[in-house]
């Protein structure tokens, strides 16, 4: 049996690869709203899933109440589609946001994470396998060249939202530090100072909580 990928835990996966990859317990497959075509997808999952043995979890978040629904149908048309007599599924569906306490709250020994190279989050549209690898110590595989690469389209508007409260955030501490310095002059260079991490911290929760 071939011994397991430590380091780097994250691997590129294409079809040529299949035979050379280690057997695992569960797949849990991050899969992202986006305008797409998920049969090229789903298949690419059941191969790999064929050739690991391994039961697939599919697993979605939602951020509004309101997106549940189809993204759960999604989830299970997925799940429908990989099941056969060799390969089982599920499909998971959780409100939240942020994959890496998801994915290190459901990871057990023995998991193999599946993403896809084209899933970007937060402002700055990072790839979030690149966020796994940063965060986790955990095995990775990556799917690339199931989604349209301007996916982002689809995005604009929390972009332009999360832009628009950091300026708003920026702005905002501005006018405070001039009033610091206007009022508590013999404390305007600690204040400021203060305020810096503040700031800093505030466009971070921001930009997380609209990414």
């Amino acid at each position: 049996m071939n011994k397991p990928v430590v380091n780097p835990p994250a691997l590129t996966v294409t079809p040529a690869s299949y035979p050379h990859l280690q057997l695992a317990r569960r797949l849990i497959v991050l899969v992202p709203r986006l305008d797409a075509d998920l049969t090229v997808a789903t298949r690419r999952v059941w191969e790999l899933a064929n050739a690991t043995g391994a039961h697939i979890q599919f697993l979605g978040l939602y951020s509004d109440p309101a997106q549940e629904p189809s993204l759960r149908r999604e989830l299970v048309t997925m799940s429908a589609m990989v099941k056969d007599g060799r390969v089982s599924a599920e499909a998971i569906v959780i409100f939240g946001k942020d994959w890496v306490d998801v994915v290190k709250s459901r990871w057990q020994a023995g998991d193999t994470v599946v993403c896809f190279d084209e899933h970007r989050v937060g402002l700055s549209r990072k790839p979030l396998s690149q966020i796994l690898q940063s965060d986790l110590d955990i095995p990775l595989y990556i799917l690339s060249g199931l989604y349209p690469q301007n996916d982002s389209r689809s995005n604009w508007p929390a972009q332009v939202v999360a832009w628009i409260g950091s300026l708003a955030i920026i702005l905002g501490f501005l006018v405070l530090q001039v009033k610091v310095n206007h009022l508590a002059k013999d404390w305007t260079i600690v204040l400021q100072l203060l305020s810096i991490p503040v700031e800093a911290w505030s466009i971070w929760v921001w930009n997380s909580l609209v990414g």
